[in-house]
């Protein structure tokens, strides 16, 4: 559940300070009177009537300006805050199985030497490590979990498994420390505690060899909304905090533990000086060790090699409320694990091609666009302008290691520890695969998978391409992720055969240099099953008899929209095997925005002008009509479609200031509109919930994203939508703030636990089945966060993401592409960082061009949280494909501020449409749900008004009436 938003208080008391100042004008004019008519009048019956008569004035002039407030600005806020909606128990138990079997199948085995697992029931464990009594379920944010429900724990699901574990090594830290240091949204303590290695007295660790032959060590890592992870952690310690790429925010206690934590150039995602002795004491002791890796983000795992005595790995990230049960179930051999890593494990970070370019870079020439506010945290700080390079353009995670590594430049063994896709097994499988078939464009063989192993168990068909590449030609990675399936459980012996099939054109390329377009090549295409990205299985050659131009999904012409986006960046190359590599992937050294790109930079201190807005309106813009009295609801356009006319006639009813009120106050709402039957609808949060941050209720927390990528199981993605869908609906919630689908595009990103993967095909299928899953039951998911907002550091800067043509396309722009293709998303929340130098917001390169001309969209676009950062305008969003602002209350620039040209009348009419169409076809107009009662907080309101104009009365009548009694 988010907190509240200290620079929203601000903004909401600025908003009411004129009616605050005449409610104090109103008192003070009365304390005035009636000393004067006290000192004044000395007949006591004619001062006691004057006195009444100013109480009942004084009354009056409170209650009318309550009145203005709560129906005026304050309005949009009583409706949230006085929602209602519960979820049923059947609902949340029902919830409760799926989000186990997403836990069951998303928990990932590594290593499992000498099969030290399963462990038998009854067995007993030694559980090293503090994070074994506080283990991350959840994110920060928007990803917190909701505290209504109970959680199950590591420690617990073990128990729950059969397995004893030691409790006097739970209590021993315990002890220690029995509380989690937080990492919020707002501020992050990113200390580990992990007690000193001198602190395992000698009786505690014979006890423990005494206890179990066998040890777990649990290593857990952070993230969440509003941080990325620290890369210094040195710096973080002494509070120094910037050194050009490393910047973080946040603190560490360096007392806790004894002795230094860190060392020079020691970053988050490895262990930290107390985690290396407590696990070399571990492996002293015990032979039989088996490492839990607990955390989102890709952790660097190369110590393992360093001891024998670890046989076991475990990889599994936040659970949610109840996922973790699925762990014991795991060690205890009652679930066999089928998860796949869904990021390239390597053994050093700062060996990556993105190390030098992630983090915080600030432009040293855009001074005069920068904007101070008192922030989330209630601390004044002022936003820059800084900039991201994605250098290494589309050769993100393991499509870079594949491809460098045929290329030579990597010894992949060296560099690469677990290949993306990896997943061990307590069984073993036999894929085997077809000959492969074409028929209109679409691609299909059969796969057929045997369980050769002793345990029952479900395994996974990876289904990879390597295109023909020229050198110096299209760029292109040797390695694709094109399709994916999950079999049934397989008991040993039994076989299953699956179809696979995919469009060919996903296999083409785009060539934003030459032909602007997408192309597949002619050329011998090498289709493959795999294990993993690195390891395959068998594959079939198809060839591509001639080049084929252009895609047929496509809505419309597909062209370079993103050239301005491309930058002075030097982008990495495959040709002649990288040859680049060293001057492509080096840190920036030019800190200055060049002076076209400037010119074209906006934010709120120069776009809010007649020149600016205009040149972002059709010229030609016919007249609209406003305020028809075409007797047309809302509820009679439900299943009319988008293109009928009778849309025309529906949309001439509304006036500017009605339309004004759907786009400017759209935070986790959309605002209702009397004369046309529009009622108001909830939007909530929650990445793998549903939350309501006003009313405190909300859903049953599943797995983070991650968890369920992991799954490669999209049936399991659309039951998790779905289970959303329906907790939404008992919510009396409309819109759904999810999914994610940002790129892990490094590691380090604080909301990589919600975001899918480094790919962006099992990005799509994962978001989209979910999207597809939440709209069976009539709730839109808002897919976010349109685009390229892949870290969240800057995140109070204006960020400026530049990034070439072809990376954007294949890369950060494919999960939402298939949401919106493939699912029929409704729906989209944009980013807060700019693309290149154009806000996402107010990007009609992006949100008109790509989003509703080549994909075909028919919903519509909010902001993200609108109003703190100096940058936002609905007058720029608008305009150029944005529908909506995330905010509900009135800011100085979520209302329509230049609304007298056609131009601007048209695109007002259009960004109201978009919402009201999804709306209409949404369950707030089923039939069941459709209500337009009045809201709780207006009944009260005139029930107080009634009480009011009584009491009123009451003293007047009384103070008459004793004036009547003494003459």
């Amino acid at each position: 559940m988010l907190a509240i938003n200290f620079d929203d208080v601000l903004n909401v008391l600025n908003t009411l300070k004129p009616y605050l100042i005449a409610l104090g004008i109103i008192i003070v004019c009365w304390i005035i009177l009636r000393i004067v008519v006290g000192k004044a009048m000395k007949k006591q019956p004619a001062k006691r009537r004057t006195k009444a008569c100013l109480l009942v004035a004084l009354l009056a002039g409170i209650c009318i300006v309550v009145n203005m407030i709560c129906t005026g600005p304050m309005s949009t806020m009583l409706d949230l805050i006085s929602g209602s909606g519960t979820i049923s128990k059947a609902t949340s138990d029902k919830a409760t199985e799926v989000a186990v079997q997403i836990g069951e199948e998303g928990i990932a085995l590594l290593e499992n030497d000498d099969d030290i697992l399963p462990m038998a029931k009854g067995d007993k464990l030694n559980v090293f490590g503090w994070a074994s009594i506080n283990p991350i379920l959840g994110g920060a944010g928007s990803g917190a979990l909701n505290n209504a429900y109970a959680t199950t724990d590591i420690l617990q699901s073990l128990k729950d498994a059969g397995i004893e574990t030691n409790a006097e090594l739970t209590q021993f830290y315990t002890e220690y420390k029995a509380d989690r240091p937080e990492v919020g949204m707002w501020a992050q303590d990113w200390t580990l505690p992990e007690p000193n290695v001198s602190l395992y007295t000698d009786s505690l660790i014979s006890n423990a060899k005494e206890f179990s032959d066998t040890a777990m060590i649990v290593i857990s890592r952070s993230g969440g909304e509003g941080a990325d992870l620290p890369a210094n952690m040195p710096a973080v310690v002494d509070g120094s905090f910037q050194d050009g790429t490393t910047y973080t925010a946040g603190t560490y206690d360096d007392s806790l533990n004894e002795g230094n934590d860190w060392d020079e150039g020691d970053h988050y995602l490895q262990l930290s000086n107390r985690e290396e002795e407590m696990i070399d004491l571990v492996c002293k002791n015990f032979d039989k060790v088996i490492l839990v890796y607990n955390g989102a983000n890709a952790f660097e795992l190369g110590f393992v090699n360093d001891y024998a005595q670890i046989k076991g790995v475990l990889w599994t990230a936040g659970q949610g409320h109840v996922g973790m049960k699925a762990l014991g179930e795991i060690i205890a051999g009652e679930v066999n694990p089928s998860a796949r890593l869904i990021d390239t494990y390597v053994y050093d970070f700062e060996e990556t091609p993105w190390w030098n370019n992630f983090g915080d870079f600030n432009y040293k020439n855009m001074d005069d666009m920068s904007y101070t506010s008192t922030g989330f945290t209630g601390v004044e700080s002022t936003s820059y302008v800084s900039f991201v390079n994605y250098v290494e353009g589309i050769y993100v995670g393991y499509k870079f290691y594949e491809t460098a590594a045929a290329e030579g430049l990597i010894d992949y063994d060296k560099i690469v520890q677990y290949p993306f896709g990896y997943g061990l097994s307590y069984t073993t499988f036999d894929q085997k695969m077809g000959e492969i078939t074409e028929s209109d464009g679409t691609l299909s063989f059969d796969v057929t998978v045997t369980n050769t192993g002793s345990v029952a168990g479900k395994d996974v068909i990876e289904v990879y391409f390597n295109p023909p590449y020229t050198n110096g030609g299209i760029e292109k990675a040797s390695a694709n992720l094109v399709q994916f399936e999950k079999t049934d459980i397989l008991e040993p012996g039994a076989s299953q055969t699956i179809t696979v099939s995919f469009a060919l054109e996903d296999m083409a390329s785009y060539d934003y240099k030459d032909a602007k377009g997408y192309v597949l090549e002619a050329g011998d295409y090498i289709i493959s099953i795999n294990k993993d990205s690195h390891n395959i299985i068998d594959s079939k050659t198809y060839t591509v008899a001639s080049e084929i131009k252009g895609r047929n999904s496509d809505q419309a012409e597909v062209t370079n929209r993103f050239d301005f986006a491309e930058g002075e960046v030097n982008y990495l190359s495959r040709a002649d095997g990288f040859a680049n590599y060293a001057e492509a992937i080096s840190a920036p050294t030019d800190y200055n925005m060049t002076d076209e790109a400037k010119a074209s930079f906006y934010n709120i201190s120069n776009y809010l002008t007649p020149e600016a807005t205009a040149a972002d309106e059709d010229p030609n813009a016919a007249a609209i009509t406003t305020g028809a009295d075409n007797g047309i609801k809302l509820k009679d356009m439900v299943g009319i479609d988008k293109d009928d006319p009778m849309w025309d006639q529906f949309m001439d009813q509304l006036t500017l200031d009605e339309m004004n009120d759907i786009i400017s106050l759209g935070g986790y709402q959309t605002n209702s509109i009397d004369s046309v039957g529009k009622i108001r609808t909830n939007d909530c949060d929650g990445p793998s919930s549903i939350n309501n941050n006003f009313t405190g209720v909300g859903s049953l927390g599943f797995p983070v994203g991650v968890v369920i990528s992991a799954t490669f199981n999209k049936q399991l993605a659309h039951d998790f939508g779905y289970f959303i869908g329906v907790m939404a609906d008992e919510m009396d919630t409309s819109g759904w703030y999810a999914p994610a689908m940002n790129i892990h595009r490094t590691a380090f990103a604080g909301r990589n636990f919600e975001y899918y993967s480094e790919d962006g095909l099992l990005s799509g299928y994962i978001a989209g089945n979910s999207v597809a899953g939440a709209w069976e039951n009539g709730v839109y998911a808002y897919m976010k966060h349109f685009a390229l907002n892949d870290q969240e550091q800057n995140r109070l800067d204006m960020l400026c993401t530049w990034s070439n043509e072809q990376a954007i396309r294949e890369i950060y722009l494919r999960p939402f592409e298939a949401c919106v293709k493939d699912y029929g998303c409704l729906a989209v929340m944009s980013s807060f960082n700019y693309i290149g130098n154009r806000w996402a917001g107010g990007c009609s390169e992006l949100l008109m061009d790509v989003l509703r001309g080549e994909w075909g969209f028919k919903g519509f676009v909010l902001t993200d949280y609108f109003g703190v950062y100096g940058y936002m305008s609905s007058d720029q969003a608008i305009r150029n494909g944005t529908d909506m602002m995330l905010v509900n209350y009135p800011t100085q620039t979520n209302n329509v501020q230049f609304r007298d040209t056609n131009g601007a009348q048209q695109a007002m009419r259009q960004s109201a449409k978009n919402a009201l169409y999804v709306v209409a076809n949404s369950r707030a107009y089923y039939e069941e749900n459709y209500s337009n009662k009045l809201p709780v907080w207006k009944v009260i309101l005139y029930i107080a008004d009634a009480v009011v104009i009584a009491l009123c009365c009451l003293i007047l009548v009384k103070a008459f009436k004793k004036k009547e009694e003494v003459a």
